[in-house]
């Protein structure tokens, strides 16, 4: 959970949202091909396109990875960003 909550500064201070979404998915039902856990941290905005997977029945992908990794880069550059990540590494 730490590392979620770190990666969720990350992205915070690079990307500036409004809000962020953190979720699990655990067993291959949930996704995988192999039974096993893994997390999301995604960026939200108000006013974003959260209603159009249900009633537009579209996924929207406003920006590419390799967009969200240029804007996302400067932070991760500054690594480890906040003092508490240096101390709990030791």
């Amino acid at each position: 959970m730490e590392e979620v909550f770190l990666a969720k500064r990350l992205l915070t201070a690079a990307m500036k949202p409004d809000g962020v979404n953190i979720g699990f998915n655990l067993g291959s039902a949930a996704g995988g091909s192999i039974a096993h856990l893994h997390g999301h941290i995604v960026p939200r905005w108000n006013g974003d396109n959260n209603f159009m997977p249900v009633l537009g029945q579209t996924r929207v992908l406003p920006q590419s990875l390799d967009a969200t990794w240029s804007a996302s880069r400067p932070a991760w550059a500054r690594w480890p960003p906040f003092p508490e990540a240096t101390a709990r590494a030791r």
